[in-house]
């Protein structure tokens, strides 16, 4: 067993899927949990099994914040120090994971990736993703925590499973579970005083043929802005 994990969720991603596993197998360095959020492709039938890989499955859809809390608990019960999430539809790059390792090993509590620092990059993205996860969304997080983020959306990121056992952290609040969570989680940490970091990664979009997203053009960017709305006016906690 490894100290640290991969977490990735994942739904109806086909080929996609297989070639994640594929690409991250760096078995020296951390395990892998799977998490399927209610596929029905029966891709994930398809994956290697050995001991380095945990499989978890929801009967049905459930969310992608809630397949984030699944596997960070789990993970934390688990043993491991760190979970490393990736995502499921091929758009991340190995080489990177070493970079939120090293952010790790430096004692950061969370460690985001970002397309938008110096040395990072992305391809294949549409212009209003490109605009609504490079200014709309950063500025609005930059805002509310008073600290400037370039890349508040990015799933690419480390989370030291320490931070679970703050009790001002509460992840199973029951708004979390679709994509509100990350953000929720990353803004608790900048408040709280937790140590975190940017680091430069690159994300490269597949082709819209493959499916690039999952999220919903309306509801999908209220679930992720929501929680800025929420945590910035004293709603919820």
């Amino acid at each position: 067993m490894n100290k640290y994990v991969l977490g990735i969720c994942t739904l109806n991603e086909g080929e996609k899927i297989k070639e994640v596993v594929r690409k991250f197998s760096d078995y020296s360095v951390y395990d892998v949990i799977i998490l399927d959020d209610g596929s029905t492709d029966h891709a994930i039938e398809a994956l290697p099994r050995n001991p380095h890989i945990h499989y978890l499955r929801n009967d049905k859809n459930m969310g992608a914040g809630h397949g984030v809390r699944r596997i960070l608990f789990y993970a934390k019960e688990k043993g491991y120090e760190a979970v490393f999430f990736v995502a499921g539809n091929n758009k991340d790059t190995p080489g990177d994971i070493y970079k939120l390792k090293a952010a790790a090993e430096e004692g950061f509590d969370l460690v985001q990736g970002s397309r938008y620092l110096p040395g990072g990059g992305y391809g294949q993205m549409p212009f209003y993703r490109v605009f609504a996860t490079r200014i709309v969304h950063p500025l609005l997080f930059s805002l509310i925590t008073a600290r400037r983020i370039t890349d508040s959306t990015n799933g690419f990121r480390s989370v030291r499973l320490k931070v679970l056992d703050d009790k001002r952290i509460d992840l199973y609040q029951d708004w979390l579970d679709r994509y509100e969570l990350e953000p929720y989680l990353f803004y608790k940490i900048i408040k709280l005083g937790y140590r975190y970091k940017e680091v430069p990664v690159t994300k490269i979009y597949p082709p819209k043929a493959q499916g690039y997203t999952k999220m919903k053009p309306i509801t999908g960017w209220w679930s992720i802005l929501r929680p800025l709305v929420y945590l910035g006016l004293g709603i919820k906690k």
